[in-house]
């Protein structure tokens, strides 16, 4: 039989699991490993802050909360490597990048506490024109698919990004925005953080298909398998799709191989269904471990430096926590305020029985 196409998935690693180099090509922007200090510093933040906002929905003053333990170098390296103008579509786990684009932990602390609040980002960051978390899965993918049609139409030079996981990878939002980035040539990167479990469910059991990045090869997107744990490949990986797309080479998909070292949710219990042995050696492949000792070992980073550090990052996480804590409870009514400029009349009818009841019951 005649040949009519074939496809190959590269994988991309610079860092291995001991954070030794597997190859001399660096990028020439992380040759000098200094460059890697801010990354690595907000790599250890976001767990600072993710391992206190757990505590704080374990004693009742956050409620479920999305953990991001494990997902570090993914996340940073996603916004690291986005510029402003550039449109972000998290799904509900990213604050790594969310962060990097401009977004306070205070602003994610009052989303997972109910307050729509949080998601008003501050008009001077990057992240004024991302969209909000998104909890139904990989709906924001169309989004994003948008926001790239947008700036291919106004020949603006931005992109759009969205995340979503291994789970999310088989919803027919994620194939559609394939679609659409293939057909339109839309300047557009979906990056599917694969961690392995789609709550419950193993990767082994989502798809038949060998790789997550493969999924973009129907829609004739470029596709790149990438260690999710190596920050260095993150970025280079990244940087390649955001040039490939201003220079009108069209959208990529690129799989971020990773793990979810915590529960999905804060109203999961992991145990149920994972083995330990598993999360176990996880452990020793995780992303702060490896650009640790690469760090250490360029003579670019210490023990002591990080002691100092994650305590500068507690006493600044503290002062956010504190931030969501004290702010005012908002009316009400204003659970109805931030879906429709002009409500139906159902919804109007009903925001009035809630502020008759509140003042009923003072």
């Amino acid at each position: 039989m005649t040949v009519s196409a074939q496809f190959h998935i590269e994988y991309l690693q610079y860092l291995d699991a001991d954070g030794t180099l597997v190859r001399d090509d660096l990028p020439a922007s992380l040759r000098d490993p200094r460059a890697l200090l801010p990354l690595f510093r907000q790599m250890l933040a976001t767990r600072v802050f993710d391992t206190k906002a757990v505590a704080l929905q374990r004693t009742g003053k956050l409620g479920t909360f999305a953990s991001c333990l494990g997902h570090e170098a993914a996340h940073v390296g996603i916004g690291a490597a986005m510029k402003p103008g550039d449109v972000f579509a998290p799904s509900y786990r990213e604050y790594g990048a969310m962060f990097m684009r401009g977004v306070r932990p205070r602003d994610v602390l009052m989303y997972w506490g109910g307050d729509e609040r949080g998601s008003d980002y501050d008009r001077d960051s990057d992240a004024a024109r991302d969209f909000p978390i998104c909890v139904p899965i990989s709906t924001q993918c169309l989004h994003a698919a948008g926001s790239a049609l947008s700036f291919k139409l106004q020949g603006k030079p931005q992109v759009a990004v969205t995340v979503c996981g291994d789970g999310g990878s088989s919803k027919t939002d994620f194939y559609a925005a394939v679609n659409s980035a293939g057909a339109y040539q839309l300047p557009l990167i979906l990056c599917v953080v694969n961690n392995g479990w789609a709550i419950s469910v193993p990767r082994s059991a989502q798809t038949g298909a060998q790789t997550l990045a493969q999924k973009g090869l129907a829609g004739g997107l470029f596709c790149l398998q990438v260690d999710g744990n190596d920050l260095i490949a993150v970025l280079a990986a990244m940087e390649q799709a955001r040039e490939r797309a201003l220079s009108g080479q069209g959208g990529t998909v690129l799989e971020f191989l990773t793990y979810r070292l915590s529960d999905h949710t804060t109203a999961d219990d992991a145990r149920r269904y994972r083995d330990d042995a598993e999360v176990k050696a996880a452990w020793l492949k995780e992303p702060l471990i490896r650009l640790r000792r690469y760090l250490t070992a360029q003579g670019v980073w210490s023990e002591e430096e990080e002691k100092n550090w994650i305590a500068e990052c507690g006493a600044r996480v503290d002062e956010e926590v504190n931030a969501y804590l004290n702010c005012p409870v908002q009316p009400v009514e204003a659970m109805f305020d931030y879906l429709y400029a002009d409500p139906p009349p159902d919804l109007l009818a009903q925001r009035a029985a809630a502020i008759a009841l509140e003042q009923r019951h003072g």
